[in-house]
């Protein structure tokens, strides 16, 4: 270490070595890792120390020296500030390498289990405008970075820095202002920035999170492959004549964007942004909208959970499905648990090859759509379950129901309880078809199943480019005793 620079060390002249979690690099100095976000491998560069633990720090680029060869130039205007498309300066095929690592680093580090070579990561058609769904914060004083604090120009004290936008990385009171994101079609950029035009125009306070108040609080976007669009807001009615500016402001973008086929608003007075437990109101059209996959149609709310990489979830269901029946002749008909089921999409995507599917998810507003879904694709052989999976999932849950020929699992990122595992390992299916969006979790459950399966395949799927996220699917198989 050879200078400071506001009383943080810095490294100079250190080498980038290797893509790591989370969206960062790092490298070695001395006896412990530096992890540092937004460079690539081979960079070269001075690098600020921000914080050191015992075995490891945390540092940020403090001037780049050389710039890497293996390096992409960021599309976006906001790369490096929003905190949402880390990967953008690293080559998609870099992107698709360093998360088929992942995945076998995390299945033998932390699972501890034997693998089958690892099939090549399938890679997402679409690399931008790839979501089906984004979500946007409003706020009455926006995040400034370090470079617009030192223009001469800024005026803090005008008060009119509301905006909307995304909330930096680790921070939820700090939103920084969006005007384009590469992550969904071009028209969400359209109604997002009329709507905070047109919001000011109008007079219309945003949303303090600190001291909660002011009126425009949330948006959250969906559209689909039939080419319908969702647009939620969430308001905050503070005084008299609230609601009327809220509906203004709805009844203008609804006139300005007919492709809006969903307008739906929420007075939410809650402490956070969250809408499963609020009674919402449909303002324009239907309070739902509909996704095509393959030849199902699925019914999407609000509410509702579904893939948001649309394109990328087909080919992902396909896996599981493929995995499924492995091996199978056509007149096998099993019996399949469709474990964490949310609105039922895989569970129906299988159906039709099944004898019958039990879906069993937390969320009883999911089950609803899951029955809902079964009925408009005319799928008879699916009977749907809500609540906590340790407490339904159990040895007389089984007998009544049958016992399952394959389980199909796709837990949230926190994984399966250990109860959980217990009771599909009891249960004795012949196969496990486990989906998951965190491997280091599924590693840890595979170690549960490890001693009464094998793992008989592995299948890495990209469903968020230019970020660390990735999706994994592995069959399990019962062991022969």
């Amino acid at each position: 270490m050879s200078r400071n620079h506001k009383a943080n060390p810095i490294l100079e002249n250190v080498t980038i070595e290797a893509v790591a979690a989370e969206g960062k690099c790092l490298f070695h100095h001395d006896d412990y890792v530096v992890f540092v976000p937004f460079c690539v491998p081979d960079d070269i560069a001075d690098v600020e120390i921000i914080c050191k633990k015992h075995k490891y720090a945390e540092g940020r680029i403090a001037r780049f020296i050389r710039k890497s060869d293996v390096r992409a130039e960021p599309f976006c205007q906001h790369f490096g500030i929003c905190g949402g498309c880390k990967w953008q300066n690293l080559p998609y095929e870099e992107q698709l390498k360093a998360k088929q690592q992942q995945v076998t680093d995390q299945l033998t580090r932390i699972g501890k289990v034997e693998l089958p070579p690892v099939n090549s990561i399938l890679g997402s058609a679409k690399t931008t405008e790839y979501r089906n769904k984004l979500e946007f914060g409003c706020c009455d004083r926006r995040w400034f970075t370090k470079e617009e604090l030192e223009d001469e120009n800024l005026n803090l004290a005008d008060g009119n820095h509301s905006a909307i936008g995304f909330h930096i990385t680790g921070a939820f009171d700090k939103i920084y202002p969006i005007e384009k994101c590469w992550l969904m079609d071009d028209l969400h950029n359209q109604v997002r920035n009329e709507i905070e035009r047109y919001a000011k125009e109008i007079g219309m306070t945003f949303y303090d999170v600190r001291g909660q108040h002011g009126l425009l609080r949330n948006l959250m976007f969906r559209d689909s492959n039939t080419g319908e669009w969702m647009l939620l807001i969430q308001f905050h009615y503070d005084n008299t004549g609230d609601e009327k500016l809220a509906r203004q402001l709805m009844q203008h973008i609804g006139d300005k964007f007919p492709q809006l086929t969903s307008i739906i608003y929420v007075n939410n007075q809650k402490g956070n942004d969250t809408i499963g437990d609020l009674s919402l109101t449909t303002f324009k059209g239907t309070d739902f909208i509909y996704e095509m996959m393959g030849d199902l149609k699925f019914k999407v709310g609000p509410k509702s959970f579904y893939q948001t990489n649309t394109e990328q979830a087909h080919r992902l269901y396909d896996i599981a499905k493929s995995f499924a029946f492995k091996d199978l002749s056509h007149d096998e008909r099993p019996l399949i648990y469709d474990l964490y089921t949310g609105t039922g999409t895989i569970a129906n995507y299988v159906a039709r090859s099944a004898s019958k599917v039990i879906g069993i998810e937390y969320v009883p507003e999911a089950i609803e759509d899951a029955k809902i879904n079964s009925e408009i694709n005319g799928i008879e052989n699916t009977k749907f379950f809500a609540g906590d999976m340790r407490k339904i999932l159990t040895g007389d849950f089984i007998a009544q129901h049958g016992q399952p020929d394959i389980i199909i699992t796709d837990p949230p990122r926190a994984g399966m309880h250990p109860d959980v595992v217990n009771v599909i390992i009891n249960a004795k299916p012949r196969r496990i078809v486990y989906v998951s969006c965190n491997p280091a979790t599924q590693a840890r459950d595979l170690q549960l199943l490890n001693t009464t399966y094998r793992i008989a395949e592995v299948q890495p799927v990209d469903m968020f480019p230019h970020t660390p996220h990735v999706e994994n699917v592995v069959l399990l198989e019962r062991r022969q005793r």
